[in-house]
């Protein structure tokens, strides 16, 4: 494929440094949204507004072939940034610590290239997709129908990756990223004084042996090729130092590969809540929140996008069996929904930066040429303008 110009690179650099400095919170997102809607009318784009609370869509046609979206987040974290950079955030304790800042802008770069150049016949949707960041914006647009209202063959995103060198991306058939759900404990004992304990039943004491036990599911009650982590987070019990409570709050997540493992999991769980606790005179019971499902890729379409990575110029390297992650993504609802493929592109440099979440973490603008190229190839590749051999497969 032809190199991006630069010029729209540079101004995509610009459009991610401004939406890096007015971060908003998951379904706040006024300001980038109406930013967003802007840019695309601008080049002519079909935009559509108030999709999940503050999402948008861009629509872009040229001719009569099929149609494919592609995504970007565009919500940012309750974190106190860190940095000092021109572009820091103006809105305290809020940044852009994922990174969504720059998909945003890869995204607006591809629909402005894809605009002027028309190096595709069919139809490309662009979604703006609030709220990733735990409020499931991905599952709201799911529930509004956008897939009734904007049909498509094939559905993409993708996410940049610390860890994974500049030039380098991740793909693959399969499971990508991990389910993510939150459990609370409750533990309910008889409250007494410290230095008779023998007139109460101790929940610190049964979670304390609960915690312990709760990680031997992973390692003897799920196979090993099962993939799942079951973290407890969080603790709550007691007021005075020489009282046994009467009650303690555990709290924490599970993320799983598997849908089967998923369930395991959780069933295993409960049973060991209630029976764990009982030998220490405590009852226990588990509240669950249900959180995203595993982001799996469809093989076909994890096939077409990493064959349209090999040919964007700065892509040095396609991986496509690198091991999963397992972090969520709410792009999972998107791959329930339709047919698409989730791809990691690499952020680190020759010095590593900041990890997601961390608040030093800053996007590394060299991505914004490769990744607006990813999106042009794939819809270059995707709908009829370059042909697909039978040499593209991972």
């Amino acid at each position: 494929m032809r190199s991006i110009p630069e010029e729209i690179i540079q101004q995509a650099i610009i459009w991610r440094r401004e939406i890096h400095a007015r971060p908003e919170i998951g379904l706040q997102e006024f300001h980038t949204s109406a930013k967003i809607s802007s840019l695309l009318r601008e080049y002519d784009l079909e935009v559509h507004t108030g999709i999940a609370g503050t999402g948008v869509v861009g629509v872009l046609r040229n001719g009569e072939g099929p149609a494919i979206a592609l995504r970007a987040d565009i919500d940012a974290l309750p974190i106190q940034e860190n940095n000092v950079v021109d572009w820091c955030s103006t809105s305290p304790g809020t940044m852009h610590a994922c990174g969504h800042d720059g998909h945003t802008a890869i995204l607006l770069g591809a629909a402005r290239y894809l605009s002027q150049s028309r190096t595709f016949n069919g139809t490309v949707y662009f979604i703006f997709q609030p709220a990733e960041e735990n409020a499931g914006g991905g599952r709201l647009m799911v529930e509004e129908g956008i897939f009734t209202r904007f049909p498509v063959s094939a559905v993409y995103a993708l996410h940049n990756w610390p860890g994974l060198p500049v030039g380098e991306v991740a793909v693959s058939a399969g499971p990508m990223m991990a389910s993510q759900d939150n459990f609370f404990i409750t533990l309910t004992g008889v409250g007494c004084h410290a230095a008779m304990p023998e007139k109460g039943a101790d929940p610190v004491l049964a979670g304390a042996h609960l915690i312990t036990a709760l990680q031997t599911i992973t390692t003897r009650r799920l196979s090993p090729l099962d993939s799942a982590v079951i973290s407890v987070t969080q603790l709550q019990a007691g007021e005075a130092i020489n009282v046994v409570p009467q009650t303690m709050h555990l709290s924490g997540t599970l993320r799983c590969l598997s849908q089967a493992a998923r369930a395991r999991c959780q069933t295993l769980m409960a049973e060991y809540v209630e029976q764990l606790a009982r030998p220490f005179g405590v009852t226990g019971s588990i509240r669950w929140e249900y959180g995203y499902p595993v982001t799996v890729n469809h093989a076909q379409q994890a096939k077409i996008l990493a064959d349209a990575a090999r040919h964007v110029p700065g892509i040095t390297q396609v991986h496509t069996q690198l091991s999963p992650s397992m972090a969520a993504e709410d792009f999972a609802y998107f791959l329930e929904a339709c047919p698409g493929a989730y791809l990691w592109l690499g952020a680190d440099g020759p010095t590593p930066g900041a990890t997601l979440h961390n608040p030093h973490y800053d996007f590394n603008d060299q991505l914004i040429a490769p990744g607006i190229g990813l999106w042009v190839s794939l819809v270059e590749r995707s709908l009829g303008t370059v042909s697909v051999t039978s040499e593209d497969s991972l």
